[in-house]
């Protein structure tokens, strides 16, 4: 085989006419003629066709050859076909309308699923917004029908879309870590679609992990009546520290004002206060007894915090519900305020945290998509388009086989 009839089969029914290299532009342009010893096709039907209504011109953009951005001027045939009529033919490497070969389509999907878009762009010479349609084009075949078959529990949760408290929510398979469903927008009718979609699923979903968000839990309820709402640990435990361990810090310290010591220890304490016990280091042992020591209200919301967080650190419900109506008895019996006010608001959801002895569900993992998730953000600069986003969200949680 010769050289020119080996780079003529690398574009199947077309033969090399000539070859032009710009070394100002680093391009490569080669120029290509249809075969006449192999018959066009109907690019609709794929029917043979012998009758040629006229020829036109498609510059197509191939892979680099060596250092050459290479580019096709492509001489293509518009047939007549007794079934379709006038149409462009079938050409097996390159897709009807398409300015990139299917080769180069394949190469920039591959660079998308690992770089960010603005270098791919540098790199090839192409517009952004074309990676962009090529790689979501990518994402809408791999990932947007999802199998629910298998699907028994749930985790959701919200995060930042943007400025101006605008969120997402994402709800993803609490076994397998598969993204399922993103959507803008945290309200009940915003979720609404995925419940529909689910269909004849719904009564295979057995526990939904969520924080205290109402919409959430109402539209489980009315969609996936069998499902139980399990609420997080760490949601619960997060709102008492703002709601009760900050308050009660601060009407501590504003209390001492006339000892500057005693009010410095209060306001430094904050930390020592919000930190699970295991994670203190000798020193911060040391500071967090002295501090209790001296501070009975302190001291109190801080046993009561540990003690909330041991109804999850079981699974046994009645050992839980008795742990709930200890804790529940010593919140009332106190004389602290904002303790009483947080305790009162998390009484409406003592089912979906006691159901945690029974799906120890957790939104954890959740927490650590966000992360990541605030991490493909950063790495496109902020998305323009949102389902274009949404799209590789699920391409990043993949799920685990």
């Amino acid at each position: 085989m010769t050289i020119n009839n080996f780079i003529s089969s690398l574009w199947e029914g077309f033969i090399v006419k000539d070859i032009k290299k710009d070394d100002d532009s680093n391009s490569l342009k080669i120029f290509l003629e249809p075969d006449k010893s192999q018959s066009a096709r109907c690019g609709q039907c794929m029917q043979v066709c012998n009758h040629i209504h006229d020829y036109y011109t498609r510059n197509v953009r191939e892979l680099t050859c060596f250092q050459y951005h290479t580019y096709l001027k492509v001489k293509s045939r518009r047939v007549m076909c007794p079934k379709c009529g006038c149409k462009t033919e079938y050409i097996s490497w390159l897709s009807k309308h398409s300015r990139l070969t299917k080769n180069f389509t394949s190469y920039i999907e591959f660079l998308c699923s690992m770089m960010p878009i603005k270098h791919i762009a540098t790199q090839l010479r192409l517009h952004w917004e074309t990676l962009k349609d090529t790689d979501k084009r990518r994402l809408e075949r791999d990932f947007s029908e999802v199998d629910f078959s298998k699907t028994t529990h749930l985790v959701m949760d919200e995060f930042a879309l943007r400025k101006g408290h605008r969120y997402a929510t994402v709800i993803a398979d609490a076994k397998t870590l598969k993204v399922l469903w993103v959507c803008e927008g945290n309200r009940r009718e915003d979720i609404r679609p995925f419940f529909k979609k689910l269909g004849k699923y719904r009564n295979n979903i057995q526990a939904v992990a969520m924080d205290m968000n109402a919409s959430f839990d109402l539209e489980v309820k009315r969609y996936c009546p069998r499902a139980e709402v399990v609420y997080d640990l760490f949601h619960v435990v997060a709102k008492y520290g703002r709601e009760v361990i900050d308050r009660v810090r601060v009407d501590q310290a504003n209390a001492l004002r006339d000892d500057k010591q005693a009010r410095k220890n209060v306001k430094q304490g904050r930390w020592l206060l919000l930190k699970n016990e295991s994670n203190l280091t000798d020193y911060q042992h040391v500071r967090l007894d002295e501090l209790l020591s001296v501070n009975k209200p302190l001291s109190t919301i801080y046993i009561l915090k540990e003690q909330l967080k041991d109804i999850w650190r079981t699974n046994d419900v009645w050992l839980a519900c008795r742990r709930w109506k200890e804790w529940y008895k010593q919140v009332s019996e106190s004389d602290i305020f904002p303790l009483k006010n947080f305790a009162r608001k998390l009484k409406p959801y003592f089912r979906g945290i006691v159901a945690s002895a029974i799906y120890p569900l957790r939104t954890s993992c959740i927490e650590g998509m966000n992360n990541k998730i605030k991490v493909l953000k950063r790495m496109a600069y902020g998305y323009r388009d949102h389902l274009y986003f949404f799209l590789k969200i699920k391409a990043a949680f993949p799920g685990k086989t």
